[in-house]
């Protein structure tokens, strides 16, 4: 079964938690005692209907305000795909915690509010998409019912995010727009009798059309080390094994491989998982593998294949997202978190800010702001094996941390 991940997105009150919440319950993925908690919370309220927005807000400020402040994940299952749904707040003091929950997707949706068209949180969770490098956004124009199933007011939202995506520096993104009321059901799971004039597929079979070769682009080989496996047993007193994670694209046996950072050359030998042996690992398995040759590898290594080596740097630039209270600012000191490494890292310059409505860049500002995006050069304490995240999402993505609090304080994507 395939495994879809999926971030949501858009304004406030535009309806994220309440779609979800359907689709939860049109595919009778809610538990009875979580469906009963909901009716009976719904008629407290006064509601003639059921507040699915319940069934994902799971902090109490969240539910006492009705809105979404951290990111959720949910998960629920149809017959052939497994969904894990990261449900992502909608204010622009919490964008970070949107970049968090868009981090690992393979998708995203972002809701906009038919009645009141794209405003200035879909401009930015649409450049967050773009900045990510997701490759299948849905426009999931929602409240449709609000306005009587318009077909002119769906076309207007529509024509507007088309000249976002005519600005944007990603042309393979896949955008796919689907008219919806998430309260109402209409084309969520059943299509709608109300808006004839859609001939499009409803959210979930758009979802569950998706390809998980097409939502994970494919990319060169990177397998950073993890650690050295050697079993102090009688039966394997020779192994030598390097276990990791295996990023980008496939690993075989047989495959002639460089071990960074001292550019040696092997070939891999045998690939194994527990006690199973396979010729190929793929992207994204956990495998411990063997080398032909006895070579000195530890951990914080990586293996490539050797017509696919990254950059070798200690100095780079970067997009980053900050998210911390205390601005980033030239000369300050931090710590990059790249894979298993750890290096001391100094701002050595702010490029610009970037307008998230695609409108531009602000130049040389002085500092970056909490949920600022802005292009940082930094200067690195010892040399790193890295891509741009273009090119390979795993390995040209990083974490700034602080030294002082050891808080997360920005995440950085390679120019």
């Amino acid at each position: 079964m395939k495994v879809i991940k999926i971030a949501t997105a858009g304004s406030v009150d535009d309806g994220k938690s309440t779609l979800i919440g359907r689709l939860l319950y049109d595919t009778h993925s809610l538990t009875e005692d979580k469906l009963q908690a909901i009716e009976e919370k719904s008629r407290q309220r006064g509601f003639d209907y059921l507040d699915f927005s319940l069934a994902t807000d799971g902090l109490v400020a969240e539910r006492e305000q009705g809105i979404t402040i951290d990111v959720a994940h949910i998960y629920f299952s149809t017959l052939n795909t497994s969904f894990i749904i990261a449900d992502a707040p909608g204010h622009i003091e919490y964008t970070r915690n949107m970049v968090t929950g868009a981090s690992t997707a393979q998708a995203s949706i972002v809701l906009v509010d038919a009645r009141n068209g794209v405003v200035e949180q879909t401009y930015r969770h649409f450049f967050i998409n773009n900045l990510l490098r997701i490759k299948d956004v849905v426009i999931a124009i929602n409240k449709m019912d609000l306005v009587d199933y318009s077909e002119e007011k769906f076309n207007q939202i529509k024509g507007e995010i088309e000249y976002l995506a005519s600005k944007s520096n990603y042309p393979d993104q896949n955008i796919t727009f689907i008219p919806l009321s998430a309260l109402q059901g209409d084309n969520v799971v059943e299509t709608s009798e109300n808006m004839p004039w859609y001939q499009g597929r409803t959210l979930l079979r758009h979802l569950e059309d998706l390809h998980q070769e097409d939502a994970q682009e494919k990319s060169e080989t990177r397998f950073p080390i993890q650690t050295v496996i050697r079993p102090k047993t009688q039966e394997y007193h020779d192994f030598r094994g390097y276990a990791g994670k295996v990023y980008g694209g496939d690993l075989s046996v047989g495959d002639e491989i460089i071990v960074l950072p001292s550019k040696t050359r092997s070939k891999v030998k045998n690939i194994h998982f527990f006690h199973q042996e396979y010729h190929t690992a793929k992207r994204g398995s956990s495998v411990t593998v063997e080398l032909e040759d006895n070579v000195n590898v530890s951990r914080g290594d990586m293996l490539v294949k050797a017509n696919q080596t990254p950059e070798i740097v200690k100095e780079l630039s970067a997009t980053i997202c900050w998210m911390d209270k205390t601005p980033l600012q030239p000369s300050a000191r931090y710590y990059v978190k790249h894979g298993v490494h750890d290096v001391q890292a100094k701002v050595m310059d702010i490029s610009s800010v970037i307008h998230t409505d695609f409108s531009g860049k602000e130049l040389s500002p002085s500092k970056l702001t909490l949920n600022e995006i802005g292009e940082v050069q930094l200067k690195l304490s010892k040399p790193i094996f890295i891509d741009s995240y273009d090119k390979n999402k795993a390995n040209g993505a990083f974490i700034l941390i602080d030294a002082k609090t050891n808080n997360t304080a920005g995440v950085g994507f390679v120019n």
